[in-house]
């Protein structure tokens, strides 16, 4: 079985995102974080999360990049209390039980993400379509089996065809713009 754990390959998250996720916690895409925010209301770090950011299991933070890894049963299972346990914490689950239920599909969700090889990155970028949350994911993939050295290094995109684009001034939002 595989599953997906944050990556850090440069120091960008930490100053795109308002809380980045540590390397190596197992991810989940997260997209439920914004189910009762007004979307068009977003700004500045928290836009960023909702636009491409997956949710790290153990700090709540978010990870433009997640890598598939191979896992086993504990794993998976140790993936899912983590996540009913800040479930209910965190984001109003009634009891343990509900959210056990739903980390289960959250981590089933991200396990189906990974029908790549191990070592393969994902990406999300996520839209407001029709009232619905939508999420297209892409995978990036070096070159030539070649390690993942930089977050620039990535010259093969699978899955990118319908992403709109859209332009981000990193150089601002690490000064606070945008907040």
């Amino acid at each position: 079985m595989k599953l997906l754990r944050t990556i850090r390959l440069d120091a960008s998250d930490s100053f795109v995102f308002e809380r980045a996720a540590e390397p190596g916690e197992w991810a989940v895409s997260g997209a439920f974080a914004f189910a009762h925010c007004d979307q068009a209301q977003l700004q500045g770090k928290a836009r960023a999360a909702f636009r491409a950011g997956f949710l790290g299991l153990g700090s709540l933070g978010r990870s433009t990049l997640v890598q598939i890894v191979e896992a086993d049963e504990q794993d998976r299972q140790g993936a899912v209390d983590r996540l009913a346990v800040q479930l209910v914490a965190h984001f109003g689950a009634p009891d343990l039980a509900t959210a056990r239920d739903a980390a289960e599909e959250e981590v089933s969700f991200a396990a189906s993400l990974c029908d790549h090889a191990p070592g393969v990155l994902v990406a999300v970028t996520r839209g407001h379509e029709s009232g619905a949350i939508r999420e297209l994911f892409r995978t990036l993939r070096p070159r030539n089996g070649a390690g993942h050295a930089s977050a620039f290094e990535f010259l093969e995109v699978v899955g990118d065809d319908d992403v709109p684009v859209e332009h981000v001034d990193l150089g601002l939002l690490g000064k606070g713009a945008g907040r």
